[in-house]
């Protein structure tokens, strides 16, 4: 990956001889690898047998998770948050584990549309929710940087799966707890 970066800043014009430059080329792979270190993990080894029986029946919210990814189309980051929510049905998973889940997934080159399908549909598999709800705001660095250049565009996605897509009170009850 280093020698990747070193063609391309060579190619933007740049000599890598500048004092600036030399060791850019292995901070950006360096950077490059953490940023997509989401390919790296594995589902087993992120939830960590973090699955508790519950007799709860109730919404269990993690509200304001922060996310960091990158657009599969253009490279830039898109930063935001998620909001997931499920209930359980005789199972509870551990609070960090829901956290651990949207960073696995937001580490890979992806579209938003894609990483708030698969938050929710991993947590409804990992826990057989009755029903899951996953909403993300994000803001597109491919979008305020280049192209349209729009600053304080926000797009928001959202996966109602089982309950949260058939019951309105219960979507309605996501939503308005995620909006306060």
């Amino acid at each position: 990956m280093e020698e990747a970066y070193k063609k391309i800043i060579q190619a933007c014009g740049e000599d890598l001889e500048r004092p600036g430059l030399v060791d850019t080329p292995k901070r950006a792979a360096k950077a490059m690898s953490f940023l997509t270190q989401g390919y790296g993990q594995s589902l087993d080894d992120v939830i960590n047998n973090a699955l508790f029986p519950s007799d709860s029946r109730e919404m269990v919210i993690v509200k304001d998770i922060e996310l960091y990814s990158m657009c599969e189309h253009h490279l830039l980051p898109f930063i935001g948050k998620a909001h997931v929510a499920y209930i359980p049905n005789g199972k509870v998973l551990g609070l960090s584990k829901i956290a651990r889940i949207v960073d696995m997934y937001a580490r890979r080159m992806q579209i938003q549309e894609q990483l708030t399908t698969e938050i929710a549909e991993t947590v409804r598999e990992v826990t057989g929710a009755e029903g899951v709800g996953v909403i993300i705001e994000a803001k597109h660095m491919c979008m305020m940087m280049r192209g349209v250049q729009k600053q304080n565009s926000v797009m928001k996605t959202s996966s109602m799966l089982g309950i949260f897509r058939s019951n309105q009170s219960t979507r309605t009850e996501f939503l308005s707890l995620v909006s306060n």
